[in-house]
This record gives structure tokens, sequence and C-alpha cells, in this order.
């Protein structure tokens, strides 16, 4: 049973460090396999107040049979495989390994959806994407390892973010005002 806190603190580290050195650090060179993650996932959840219109489409379509879903599927298998080793000596640990990649998904599809229901559950990975530092906030299912490694900034509630948001609402309201009149 102790395998179970242990898959949750191990997969909690791994999407830290997955998430800061590959997904942004290699991510922001065009040329590498990860940069769908900044220029494609960041881009739009910025463009988009934290909606990713790409959890919408088909994971696999001829047009573009590796969308950015598509590849965030494709590297959590690719990270899931491996543990099945542990699974006939340390089933629990690897269970919870498994269920973690599963949830990742889970949470980080439904947050890039709902963004309001991202704002309220998951505020860390909402301050992630929406805060003025994406740099920050590494942790996307709990925000532990981000305050083991110091690198939590909260935004969600702050002064900055409050004024945002009635920036953005202002903003929008006149854009559905002059598309009303036209």
């Amino acid at each position: 049973m102790l395998g179970i806190p242990l898959g949750l603190l191990t997969a909690n580290v791994i999407e830290w460090v997955a998430h800061k050195y590959i997904l942004h650090a290699r991510g922001r060179h065009k040329s590498s396999m990860w940069s769908f993650h900044w220029h494609e996932h960041h881009a739009a959840s910025r463009r988009h107040d934290m909606l990713d219109e790409d959890y919408l489409r088909p994971m696999f379509t001829r047009h573009e049979p590796l969308n950015a879903q598509t590849k965030e599927i494709l590297a959590l298998v690719g990270i899931s495989l491996p543990v099945l080793v542990w699974a006939p000596v340390a089933p629990f640990f690897a269970g919870t390994l498994l269920y973690s990649a599963w949830n990742y998904y889970r949470v980080h599809t439904k947050a890039h959806l709902d963004p309001d229901w991202a704002r309220a559950h998951l505020s860390w990975h909402y301050d992630h994407h929406m805060g003025p530092d994406q740099n920050a906030n590494w942790c996307v299912t709990r925000p532990w390892f981000d305050h083991v490694m110091g690198t939590r900034r909260p935004y969600v509630g702050t002064e900055k973010e409050l004024a945002a948001r009635a920036k953005r609402r202002t903003s929008s309201n006149g854009l559905h005002a002059v598309k009303d009149s036209g």
C-alpha cells in the first residue's frame, strides 16, 4: 500500500520535470518534436482565455495525423509503457503511476475545455497559462512539487488577475457590440 503515495509523489515529480525541461525548455525551439506545447497549446490558451480547441478535435485525422492532443496522448502512453515492468513487483506503485497518467490527461483536457472549472479546481494550472509568468506552476494535477521547488506563483484572485479578467471582458463585450451593430 505504500506504493500508492509513492506513486502519486513520483507522478507529480515526473509531471513537473517533463513540463519544465521537455515541454518548455525543448518545446520553445520550433524544430523540436515538443514545440507543439509552447507554439500551439500555450498560444491557443493565451488567445482564448485558457480554452484550447484542439481538445474538441478528433485525435486522428487525415489532414493532421499528429495534432497537439494526439502528441500528448502518445507521450503519456510512452511514459506509461515502461511502468508495466514494475507491475509484478510493485503493483500499487505501478497502478498509481498508470492512474496518474490517465488522470493527467483527464484533468488537463477538462481544464482546457472548461476554463471556469480550471480556475476554480486547478488554479495552479490556470496560473501557468494565464498568469504573467508561464515559466512557473509546472504541475497540472496537484501543485505539490511546485511548492517543494519554489515554483508556485499564485495568480488567480490577485488584483492583477482580476484587472486582466475585467479588461478581457470589456474588450470582448466591445467586440460583440461592434459585431451586433454591423
